[in-house]
């Protein structure tokens, strides 16, 4: 969940939130219909309204939605922007959008529920009525990031107080990280390795290849993904290496586990997948090195980034039938009891008086059933 200065961070991205004004003065019409998930506390539904939209409808599950009530009152669009706080897959509109808003990327689009959420967002869409953003590609470059790649390592080398922490190395080695790297650090030129359509996605899964030339000699230490985005035709923005160090985006590096000394001439050949597991992402990413007659490759996933415990192996096998744990029943009581119409404070009072263990307060017991009425509740 963002907290208010992640949210004044993106505010404080002008590049980002200059390109939407654009975008906004390019398609928006006084009858236009605007839907906004992902709201947050609200700028792109006040942006939209100055644009002239007739009607915004702000989506956005967290709290942070309500501070739009009194934003739109202070810029005087209280009696056009409707504040939904609620996910936008269970929200219903009383009339189709003409146009749909949204940024649900973290560093890099496979963020999330962000691709299911724009997929499931089209059936809000009046017909003829558009998504922005329209696309996003998405570049890789090879870099050479010796103090980025040094310092990953450098706590599991230190040795401190004598003692070896090396073993850590071959997870460090499957992490990705947020970085901001510059121009003069790539030793290739860009490379496309996919583009997003958002008004065809379908897939939650990304996978792409390229190949990079090298175009000057120096020591690489992996690759550095980002993504260029196209709001509405010819308005977008890029977070690209050296376009601005005030981007909230940055880049994501995909380290090697060594450094690879590279000559004008070698070939990086790199294919990079995002596939999704529950709420997130699982990244891998496979690079051969040809060079001098040789090649070198690595074959690397966030899967292996922390060593699995025979426990959770064992839990994940398809075979295996858990047992409800102790919270889990107590959440299917609670489950239960709302599907019956029950209150929250009567489920409180239920869950005292059975399991005082578990909640030895009413406030703790309310708090437990709060949540999950807040979470499953409309």
């Amino acid at each position: 969940m963002f907290s208010l200065a992640n949210f004044g961070r993106m505010i404080a991205d002008r590049v980002r939130l200059d390109a939407h004004a654009a975008a906004f003065r390019r398609v928006v019409t006084p009858d236009s219909i605007v839907v906004d998930i992902g709201a947050g506390t609200g700028i792109m539904s006040l942006l939209a309204c100055k644009a002239g939209a007739r009607r915004v409808y702000a989506i956005e599950p967290s709290g942070s939605v309500q501070i739009l009530r009194a934003a739109a009152r202070d810029n005087g669009f209280a009696d056009r922007i409707v504040v939904l706080q609620q996910r936008s897959t269970d929200v219903t509109l009383p009339e189709r959008a003409d146009l749909i808003v949204s940024d649900l990327r973290g560093v890099l689009p496979p963020h999330g529920t962000h691709f299911a959420d724009v997929a499931d967002a089209r059936r809000l869409l009046a017909p003829g009525g558009r998504l922005l953003p329209m696309r996003d590609t998405l570049w890789l470059a090879v870099l050479s990031a010796p103090e980025t790649f040094e310092r990953r390592e450098a706590t599991w080398r230190s040795a401190p107080h004598g003692l070896d922490l090396r073993s850590a190395l071959p997870f460090v080695a499957n992490e990705v990280e947020k970085c901001r790297a510059r121009a003069d650090q790539l030793l290739g030129a860009p490379i496309r390795w996919a583009t997003l359509d958002y008004p065809t996605l379908s897939d939650r899964a990304l996978r792409g290849s390229a190949v990079s030339p090298i175009v000057r000699a120096g020591i690489a230490h992996g690759v550095v993904v980002w993504f260029d985005t196209e709001l509405v035709e010819g308005i977008g923005y890029s977070n690209a290496p050296g376009t601005t160090t005030e981007s909230i985006y940055g880049q994501i590096f995909f380290p090697w586990p060594e450094a690879v000394a590279l000559q004008a001439g070698d070939r990086v050949s790199v294919e990079v997948r995002a596939d999704p597991i529950g709420s997130d992402h699982i990244w891998t990413w496979a690079t051969d090195i040809e060079g001098a007659g040789s090649v070198t490759r690595f074959r690397q996933s966030t899967f292996n980034s922390s060593p699995p415990s025979p426990e959770s192996i064992r839990t994940r096998a398809p075979g295996f039938a858990p047992a409800l744990s102790a919270a889990g029943q107590e959440a299917l009581e609670v489950l239960e009891g709302l599907r019956a119409g029950r209150t929250i404070g009567a489920l409180a009072q239920q869950l005292l008086a059975q399991h005082p263990a578990r909640f030895p307060s009413l406030e703790q017991a309310h708090g437990f059933v709060a949540a999950l009425a807040d979470r499953y509740g409309t």
